[in-house]
């Protein structure tokens, strides 16, 4: 019955939805009508509440094990720990969609909840907007991809299992955190739309927008941290990041999504580049639905992606037709509308936004190329190609490096002009210590000295340079360095944590490509091998069984120097069910290195072939993006993104 109240609870979500989006957006056309308006924002709450009704009827079938419900049967089993089971809600492809949707109403509830001071006609064009895709994706739900359908009369005792490499705190964590980011963005595509729409893309608007895309981003840079940080650990070969297609696919819009940022920076300021502002917000959630249809279409194999039904491929290819096909056609028609009086030079912080805007556009043509087109060459027929790490870093690493010096130079760089020379003035400092402590440090890498080292390091330490020196400029000018540090805006703090996050996530990705160290060697008990300053000692292994699985579980004492410092489990288990043998490496984590075992076949006379990593630094990547998700936490927070008038919000700097 639980299951039923669910279904019918996301048909009257589908309904509540086709009301979200004709009704305010019919009455914002008919200024008269404030009654279709106000429809908007209890339609997007009581549409969420809907959605979480039928989301949680799914989650109690899990977790009473209702094997009568077909998905449930597909990814779950009684021996299953419940926090599995109800993480198994988004293991598959009906249940991830539900998600989706559900992340989309709570965004939709979010901005009708929070949005007090816009006006009611911008308000009501946004919250519509996000009720027509939430339109297509719940009938996607319906019409393709129920969750709740059932197996009667006949139906399982036990279900068939969750895929052992789901099985993991990863699962738990990842999928809604990046779906908070991917999904995310659709707030910001509305908002370009609205703006379109309404004819008005100015400085308010783009404060706005501003703390909604940031939030999308943020959640977004914490989800591909995390599924970064799923693969090393649950993979069990070291591995961060293998430019899988749906990975590309999580990071094109992060990469469009910083540039759209950026963009809306310019725009609140200056008042410019309000075309280009709307239409990355339409590409970024445009990217973000092409990773959907990468993911459910089914025409990608992927420990991510799901379905293998063409209907549902050729459902979402329309959607997703309709979605851009549409946005794109009136950005068309009303882009030559969005001028701007506002002048800047060629050396001014405009130009140098707009550089870094066409590096990170560049980038993200490079990510979606390599994804698409080993696709493309396949359905006509030219052969399996296959694009990897050697085109990927041949062509990103150079624009990476780019980045970092746009960054560095645009944070001194004023609005409208500056004088080359006054800027080198500020710029000579943090450039000169770059260079000396960025080619210094490699000689510090155990004699293995590599000049790709130490140009990423010349340009982190530039970034690091420039960040201290504008700090100080800022906290100098007041009368005492308390008073200087109390003037300093959250947003201000925020931009240097999100900078810095990002220059220690390039450190990581430096220093764990290019010093890590491996080793696949035979080992029995008793037997040690030697990595660097470390020592690793074989003990042996025993039968370890736990909730849905046995395993063989191996024990490695690491040493360095002569002093103990640890003892790792690495396990090879074999799950109940669906008798998969998976790979559990043991990790010691620090600071500065990981030390990573992972167990593989036994051999003869009792030794066993084993993995061993040391990765330094490779913490850092991830690290750098808690770093740049609290530096986009501290821009949201600050005061001139929470007014509490319609008019403060309207005030304009003068270009």
């Amino acid at each position: 019955m639980i299951p039923e109240i669910g279904y019918f609870a996301l048909i009257a979500a589908w309904v509540v939805a086709v009301v979200q989006c004709l009704l305010p957006l019919w009455g914002s056309y008919r200024l008269q009508q404030q009654f279709w308006m106000q429809i908007a924002r209890p339609a997007a709450v009581t549409q969420h509440l809907l959605v979480w009704i039928a989301f949680l009827a799914l989650v109690w079938a899990f977790v009473e094990k209702d094997y009568s419900i077909n998905y449930v049967v597909e990814q779950s089993n009684s021996a299953l720990p419940v926090y599995y089971r109800i993480a198994a809600v988004w293991g598959g492809h009906e249940g991830s969609l539900l998600l989706w949707a559900l992340v989309l109403s709570g965004w939709s509830a979010a901005v009708a909840l929070f949005s007090r001071s816009l006006p009611p006609i911008l308000v009501a064009r946004i919250i519509s907007i996000m009720g027509a895709v939430a339109v297509g994706f719940i009938l996607f739900l319906l019409a393709t991809s129920n969750p709740f359908t059932r197996s009667l009369p006949y139906f399982p005792v036990d279900g068939k299992d969750l895929n052992p490499l789901l099985q993991d705190v990863g699962l738990i964590f990842h999928p809604p955190i990046l779906y908070m980011g991917y999904v995310g963005f659709s707030v910001a595509f509305a908002f370009a739309i609205a703006g379109l729409l309404g004819g008005r893309l100015d400085a308010a608007w783009a404060r706005w927008m501003r703390p909604w895309t940031i939030a999308a981003w943020c959640f977004l840079s914490l989800g591909i941290a995390l599924g970064s940080w799923w693969a090393y650990a649950e993979l069990g070969w070291g591995g961060w990041w293998f430019w899988d297609p749906v990975e590309n696919a999580s990071f094109m819009p992060w990469l469009t999504g910083t540039a759209l940022i950026h963009s809306l920076a310019a725009t609140e300021k200056r008042g410019v580049f309000k075309a280009w502002t709307a239409l990355l917000a339409i590409i970024t959630f445009s990217l973000s639905l092409l990773g959907t249809f990468l993911v459910r279409s089914g025409v990608l194999t992927s420990v991510h992606a799901f379905a293998s039904d063409p209907t549902r491929g050729l459902f979402i290819l329309i959607f997703l037709c309709v979605v851009i096909g549409g946005s794109l056609t009136l950005f068309a028609f009303r882009a030559n509308t969005l001028t701007t009086s506002a002048r800047y030079k060629v050396f001014s912080r405009e130009t140098l936004l707009l550089g870094n805007n066409i590096l990170l556009a560049v980038a993200a043509s490079i990510v979606l190329l390599g994804t698409l087109y080993p696709l493309l060459a396949d359905v006509l027929g030219l052969g399996k190609i296959s694009v990897g790490p050697p085109y990927f870093n041949a062509l990103l690493v150079p624009l990476a490096h780019l980045l970092l010096i746009l960054l560095g130079i645009g944070m001194v760089v004023r609005w409208k002009d500056q004088s080359a020379k006054a800027a080198w003035q500020t710029l000579r400092k943090p450039a000169l210590f770059a260079v000396i402590v960025g080619l210094l440090l490699p000689l510090f890498a155990q004699g293995n000295y590599q000049i790709r080292a130490a140009l990423a390091l010349i340009f982190v330490f530039w970034v690091v340079g420039v960040c201290i020196t504008d700090l100080l400029v800022k906290v100098r000018a007041a009368e005492t360095l308390w008073q200087g540090i109390k003037r300093i805006k959250p947003s201000y703090w925020g931009m240097l944590c999100a900078h810095i996050g990002f220059v220690v996530t390039v450190v990581g990705i430096t220093m764990a490509s290019l010093y890590s160290l491996d080793k696949d060697i035979r080992l029995a008990p008793g037997e040690s091998i030697d990595m660097a300053s470390f020592a690793v000692t074989f003990q042996g292994v025993r039968d370890v069984r736990g909730p849905n699985y046995d395993a063989i579980q191996g024990e490695f004492d690491v040493y360095q120097s002569n002093h103990f410092i640890t003892r790792l489990y690495p396990e090879k288990r074999t799950y109940w069910v669906r008798q998969d043998r998976l790979t559990e490496a043991a990790i010691d984590t620090g600071w500065t290195r990981d030390i990573y075992v992972a167990l593989g076949e036994p051999l003869d006379k009792g030794a066993w072939a084993v993995r061993i990593y040391v990765k330094p630094f490779v913490r850092w990547m991830w690290g750098g993006a808690v770093l740049m998700a609290l530096g986009g936490l501290l821009v949201i927070i600050d005061r001139r993104y929470r007014k509490n008038s319609f008019q403060e919000s309207l005030d304009v700097r003068a270009a």
